[in-house]
């Protein structure tokens, strides 16, 4: 009867676990959801490339911790060179220039059980919001980019139930 009793209280444990893990919106894998794509994608993201990236990056209460785009300031970086954390070298593979996605990011390919203090805790699921500009320094269309303002305002925010 105790063994019985025994398994019971661990599934129990375990599904409790599992529901509060998603209630949470933590993750487990990398998830890559595609938010927009270019009709055409003339140049992807390969390992080795330098790639110009705007990004949002949240928790999964929805606390934003840094942000490229509010600073007008994009992140340029090796691609697949271990010079950001995992889930942004996995997650921004063969994206194409001008194409949008969620990166929904585990702890394990992000900051990891000890976090980023003071803005990141432990074992902390990472959100992040992106959009790849370039590809070794080639924006899209595969021209250079023409610092002209066309004038139009782009929404770049997702809401909070896509993915």
């Amino acid at each position: 009867m105790c063994l019985r009793y025994s398994i019971c209280l661990i599934l129990f444990s375990l599904i409790s676990l599992q529901a509060f893990a998603k209630k949470t919106g933590d993750v487990s894998e990398l998830q890559i959801g595609v938010k927009f794509k270019p009709a055409t994608c003339e140049v992807k993201a390969h390992k080795g490339d330098m790639i110009k990236v705007h990004y949002r990056g949240k928790l999964t209460d929805g606390t934003v911790f840094d942000s490229s785009f509010e600073r007008d300031e994009p992140f340029e970086f090796e691609l697949g060179s271990g010079q950001v954390i995992k889930g942004w070298d996995q997650g921004l593979l063969g994206a194409c220039v001008g194409e949008k996605r969620k990166l929904k990011i585990p702890a394990k390919l992000g900051y990891g059980e000890q976090g980023s203090p003071p803005t990141i805790p432990g074992g902390a699921t990472l959100i992040f919001d992106t959009e790849l500009l370039a590809v070794n320094e080639k924006p899209a269309g595969g021209e250079e980019q023409q610092e002209e303002d066309d004038g139009e305002d782009v929404d770049d925010t997702y809401g909070a139930d896509e993915l």
